[in-house]
């Protein structure tokens, strides 16, 4: 017999008991009882804490097709624990100023969330992991990715149609959790592998639960006190679908809140034309806010495929040799060195390489029209406007924005 009948006995036969004087003792030991009951009885419900659901706000001509999975819907208490993960160097499962790293250790909010030429850690953006062993490629630009829906990375590992799981290599079992599908397997990928963080599962996670902030930070995210590493990646990957960049000059014009100069317009007129740059069939246009397609292209970098992580790795298809994403140039200006394997130091050199420096060869993209006369041939006046309609790409909002920024409890 649990309490509450005990109780519900005593409130439906008190009067009987009263009559009775031999039960007289008994009845003051059940009413202390029924006192405690009645204390038991108007005890108040548990309150169930629900996270805020957050609600990502499409810019103007942006596309509306979102990104985020249905296990890990975004809100208000997992971005914001997602941040503070971001830029918490024990993600490395270590305490050591000397072996700490995180995401924000490489992806540097004024650089574009990329290395930066000029970080003091990487020299000329080429990025290492805590053993020293040197990434596979170089940076990709951390901006819109909530809006790509076709594969991470260079090569597209990254996808939904992976169906690989966990791996042997960086000590992660093969549980539905450890997929390679989307924002939340980078993460995960980046605090395991050698090239990164060289964590594990049980460092990471042993060091971020015995922080006291993060306790509570995930069971306002997730429900629970619970730290895994299952809800550190999609903490992680809510933060990142916020970095939205959307408010360059150039946004700003097509929202008709300003003008371009004529350097400018004749620069974008190049970008969208096939007589002229013909950049816009990679990397779109007026249309195509993204500035990327999210597809894979050879564009003419090299004769000879020697990277045994370029997307043929990934399709097996002959015709992907040497091919790579075509990443978007939002803040562009901001993101040197530039190609997978960060060959041009200088936005002049990337210009110049489309210009004249394009190398034919039959994994060539058919896009690249003027493959066979080793690029689109600009004049140097046009190479200029180029470059004014490329700097109208930059988002100087995106890199200052504080909701991005490092919290003020770990500086």
């Amino acid at each position: 017999m649990n309490i509450l009948t005990i109780c519900n006995f005593l409130n439906n036969n008190l009067f009987q008991l009263l009559k009775n004087k031999s039960l007289k003792f008994i009845f003051y030991l059940l009413l202390v009882f029924f006192v405690a009951c009645t204390k038991e009885n108007n005890q108040p419900e548990p309150v169930i804490l629900h996270p805020t659901p957050y609600i990502i706000q499409i810019p103007k001509f942006f596309p509306d097709v979102l990104n985020i999975p249905a296990d890990n819907p975004m809100t208000v208490e997992g971005v914001e624990l997602g941040r503070y993960l971001f830029y918490d160097g024990r993600m490395s499962g270590r305490t050591q100023p000397d072996s700490m790293m995180c995401c924000a250790t490489c992806h540097v909010q004024a650089n574009g969330f990329e290395v930066g030429m000029m970080n003091p850690k990487y020299p000329n953006g080429k990025t290492f992991g805590l053993t020293g062993i040197p990434t596979p490629h170089f940076m990709m630009p951390m901006v819109n990715l909530v809006f790509n829906n076709n594969g991470y990375l260079w090569n597209g590992f990254v996808n939904t149609n992976n169906n690989q799981l966990g791996s042997a290599t960086y000590g992660v079992p093969a549980l539905p959790q450890y997929h390679f599908k989307n924002i939340e397997s980078l993460v995960w990928m980046a605090i395991t592998a050698p090239h990164e963080m060289n964590g594990s599962i049980e460092k990471t996670v042993q060091t971020i639960a015995s922080v006291s902030i993060y306790p509570p930070m995930f069971k306002a995210a997730f429900g629970t006190e619970e730290v895994t590493y299952d809800r550190i990646s999609k903490a992680i990957a809510q933060f990142v679908r916020t970095l939205i960049s959307s408010n360059s000059k150039f946004d700003k014009y097509l929202r008709g809140e300003t003008n371009l100069s004529p350097e400018e317009l004749q620069g974008y007129v190049l970008f969208t034309t096939e007589n002229g740059a013909d950049c816009f069939h990679c990397h779109g246009g007026s249309g195509n806010p993204m500035f990327t397609t999210n597809l894979y292209y050879n564009n003419g970098k090299d004769s000879v495929f020697t990277d045994p992580k370029d997307r043929y790795s990934v399709t097996l298809n002959i015709a992907d040799k040497g091919a790579y994403k075509a990443p978007t140039l939002r803040n562009i200006m901001l993101t040197p060195p530039y190609m997978h394997d960060g060959r041009f130091k200088t936005i002049d050199q990337l210009i110049d390489f489309y210009s004249e420096g394009v190398i034919y060869s039959p994994y060539v993209n058919p896009l690249m029209h003027q493959a066979i006369n080793g690029g689109v041939q600009l004049t140097f006046t046009e190479k200029q406007a180029l470059k004014a309609f490329l700097n109208t790409l930059t988002d100087m909002d995106f890199v200052t924005d504080p909701r991005f920024s490092k919290p003020t409890f770990l500086r």
